[in-house]
């Protein structure tokens, strides 16, 4: 893993397993016509298309094309009928992969994000993918196939990228298939992590 600062060229190009771990303490922030809402991811995960644990797993459909294109756009989906994931598409045009936000700091719009979840607990606004795409006021997959920084939906660098021993390696959540691989990422004691 990189020890200096990398730019978003560079972490778009990279296939997923790289790119998750270099996403943590990003800036993701869109523009509504409420304010500006801003968030620092803290836990990611990756997914690609060899892993049957991805939607790209069984090759491209209407929803998964997204991730088959070349790194820099959103794939967002419905996830078990209830809530939307925010992915970032990394990697080679025509290779299907994503990074999954799982959970982000809320930085900025704070008042915004709790009207758009209906709670005030702060800890509880973006600690989990369906919150977090709640909070930015994502509620279908009108955004899904987007480039980012071309529309409301902004990527910025952090000012240093977090150390290596600051990043929790782990199996990811939530899913069935390939449960094992280590491929979740989260920042070492912050308090907005889904779970520990």
């Amino acid at each position: 893993m990189p020890s200096y600062r990398v730019t978003l060229g560079e972490v778009l190009r990279l296939g997923a397993v790289e790119a998750a771990p270099l996403l943590l303490g990003w800036t993701l922030s869109r523009r509504t016509p409420r304010g500006l809402i801003k968030v620092k991811i803290v836990e990611t995960e990756a997914y690609h298309q060899d892993d049957p644990a991805s939607h790209s797993f069984r090759g491209i459909t209407p929803r998964t094309a997204p991730m088959f294109e070349a790194g820099g756009r959103l794939y967002v989906y419905f996830s078990y009928g209830m809530h939307h994931a925010i992915n970032i598409v990394v990697g080679k045009k025509g290779v299907g992969e994503a990074v999954l936000i799982r959970a982000a700091e809320p930085i900025e719009g704070i008042d915004i994000m709790r009207q758009n979840r209906g709670i005030t607990d702060i800890k509880n606004l973006t600690n989990g993918p369906g919150k977090l795409a709640q909070a930015l006021g994502i509620i279908d997959t009108a955004l899904s196939g987007k480039i980012l920084n071309k529309l409301s939906i902004l990527l910025e660098p952090p000012p240093e990228s977090i150390k290596s021993e600051n990043i929790v390696i782990r199996p990811r959540v939530g899913i069935s298939h390939a449960a094992d691989q280590p491929w979740r990422f989260y920042i070492k004691d912050n308090p907005f992590v889904s779970r520990r």
